[in-house]
């Protein structure tokens, strides 16, 4: 009896121990983890001064607002108006007398091919077929034109079979008189600024844009301005962006007064006014330039022909100038042709006439159009427009 009690004695107190670890366990399991230790926080890096290393601040004197000197006795503030507009400087054009002697620098390259090719040529002791038709091209490409070229061959010819030996002297006098002839000077090259019935006279310059149709007509204010005449222009080419910007700076630089519309406004209008204002101040001369893009504008030569039309409603025409571009050699004829057939040319300036032209063009425009050429651009300078003079010009051609 004794052992079974002991033994249900042990049963209860294993069982018990048992109980007591699985609640242990149990309660291990449930309890959350302990919570990490607060981590230490280091202040950031000051951020560094204009060319200096990053460093840590540093502490720097500072002033109170009583040792900081303050201005006294605040004055007027003064204000300084903005100073009026300075009047543009008038310039004093060059003389026009002997501005063609700078042309035989200008002509240095164009010498080589025409003047001295020419009497290289001549100078052969023996002038066969195949000498003369070296001649023949040597004036085509300068650009003297089928027809001139082939009576100034036939006049050469005649003249050197009856001359026998040739010096070179004789040979520069033989083609110095071939070409003058074929220039012609008995043609009238004044440029009519002088009205019949005794008002300014009356000069529109026309030609394709690019040939230097609105430079050429401020450079001939100045030569009108330098011979001692009063100029107004008329900004007539409305449909080019700045064109009459660009003609009143010409006209400023002279004292020359410009009349001018609005953008892409009526030519003849513009043109119209000018006509009337000159006349109003007397002045001497009045210079119309005109709208000239053939290629974009449809009816552009119709527009031209308006422009003509209600100018000669206040006063004739005395002059009407064709613009062409020296350098484009047989082109410029084609143009010349266009614009002889809606108004009547009296006179031809030919530009950039320089070094990089062929002098030979001079004579087949005038042949083209029967028309003299009356101005030439020398160059890009302000006074590089000069009266054409036919011996100063083939001077220039074959050298000295």
């Amino acid at each position: 009896m004794d052992i079974v009690i002991l033994a249900v004695v042990i049963a209860v107190v294993v069982l018990g121990a048992l109980g007591g670890l699985i609640v242990g366990s149990r309660r291990k399991k449930s309890l959350p983890p302990p919570p990490p230790a607060a981590p230490d926080i280091t202040a950031p890096p000051a951020e560094p001064h204009v060319g200096d290393e990053a460093e840590t601040p540093r502490e720097e004197p500072r002033r109170t607002i009583e040792e900081v000197d303050l201005p006294t006795g605040a004055g007027p503030v003064v204000i300084e108006e903005p100073s009026a507009a300075e009047a543009p400087v008038i310039e004093i054009p060059e003389p026009t007398a002997g501005r063609l002697v700078r042309l035989r620098a200008r002509l240095s390259r164009s010498q080589n091919a025409l003047g001295q090719g020419l009497l290289t040529l001549l100078s052969r002791e023996h002038l066969d077929e195949d000498t003369w038709e070296e001649i023949e091209d040597t004036l085509l490409t300068a650009d003297v034109g089928v027809q001139p070229t082939q009576e100034l061959v036939e006049r050469l010819r005649e003249r050197v079979k009856v001359l026998g030996t040739r010096t070179p002297a004789e040979l520069r006098g033989l083609l110095r008189e071939e070409l003058v002839t074929l220039v012609d000077p008995t043609m009238d090259r004044t440029v009519h600024t002088e009205n019949a019935a005794g008002g300014p006279g009356i000069v529109m310059v026309v030609g394709v844009n690019g040939t230097g149709k609105t430079t050429t007509t401020g450079k001939l204010a100045r030569v009108l301005v330098a011979d001692g005449n009063t100029v107004v222009l008329g900004a007539a080419d409305t449909f080019r962006a700045a064109a009459a910007d660009q003609l009143q700076t010409w006209g400023e630089r002279v004292g020359a007064h410009t009349v001018r519309g609005p953008e892409a406004g009526d030519p003849a209008s513009v043109a119209f006014d000018a006509v009337k204002e000159g006349k109003e101040i007397a002045a001497d001369a009045v210079l119309i330039d005109t709208a000239g893009r053939l290629h974009t504008k449809t009816g552009l030569m119709d527009e031209l022909g308006k422009v003509k039309r209600v100018v000669e409603k206040q006063a004739p025409l005395d002059e009407v100038l064709l613009v062409l571009d020296a350098t484009t050699g047989q082109n410029g004829l084609v143009q010349a042709r266009v614009f002889a057939e809606v108004v009547d040319i009296t006179g031809i300036v030919l530009t950039k006439l320089d070094g990089t032209a062929k002098g030979g063009i001079v004579i087949a425009v005038q042949r083209e159009l029967g028309v003299p050429v009356k101005l030439i651009g020398l160059g890009e300078g302000a006074d590089d427009l000069a009266p054409f003079e036919p011996e100063a010009f083939v001077d220039a051609l074959i050298g000295e």
